[in-house]
């Protein structure tokens, strides 16, 4: 039997708890401040959205701030990132107009194609000798580029005139989007196969006259 004198007052209980409470085990199951505050923000939340916890009826001015919140942080990611973009290069029918504002003859854009050969500017070169090509149709009264027609569109028109060369034509779209559109830079040896393209074009004799072609 325990003697009532062994039994400790109530200041040595509460230190014998204290002490025993402050061992490592006791600690480790302690909520640090990260749960605290998410618990703090799940329960408020909680009490927003459910009446019976909140004590009363679902105020519309909370769904407005919840909204408003939302929205809010859409429109600061859109600040900061910027709208999301894709990737030219997967895109399946991305092509760059023709022409811009220029109303050069075919032989000045060849002209102005070589010069940008000679000091090799090979992006110029390209883009100048497609768009002599192109020239070359309208003037022979072939095909009519008007401004904002895209490459792969006169490629493929120009191809029902020349079919033997609508492969070719279709490549060299594609080469001048690669360099107009996408920002790819061309090389000598691409500069030089349009160049022979464009002056086998205008040597060659379309295999049907332009009004049948689009009648």
């Amino acid at each position: 039997m325990i003697s009532l004198a062994a039994l400790p007052d109530a200041d040595e209980a509460r230190e014998w708890a204290e002490e025993e409470l402050s061992k490592a085990v006791y600690q480790v199951t302690e909520p640090t401040l990260f749960d605290k505050v998410a618990r703090a923000i799940g329960e408020f939340v909680q009490r927003l959205l459910s009446p019976n916890l909140s004590g009363g009826a679902f105020s519309p001015i909370w769904a407005v701030i919840i909204v408003a919140i939302v929205l809010g942080g859409i429109v600061l990611a859109f600040v900061i990132w910027g709208r999301p973009r894709g990737d030219h290069r997967t895109g399946s029918g991305g092509s760059a107009a023709v022409f811009d504002d220029d109303a050069l003859s075919a032989a000045e854009l060849r002209a102005a194609s070589a010069a940008a050969a000679a000091r090799g500017d090979w992006d110029e070169a390209i883009v100048m000798r497609f768009r002599a090509l192109a020239r070359g149709l309208d003037e022979r009264g072939i095909l009519h580029a008007p401004p904002g027609m895209t490459a792969r569109a006169l490629a493929a028109d120009a191809g029902v005139f020349f079919p033997n060369l609508a492969g070719e034509l279709a490549q060299s779209a594609a080469l001048f989007d690669d360099v107009r559109y996408l920002r790819r830079h061309g090389s000598a040896d691409a500069a030089r196969a349009l160049d022979e393209l464009e002056a086998r074009v205008a040597a060659a004799s379309p295999a049907i006259a332009a009004r049948a072609a689009f009648a």
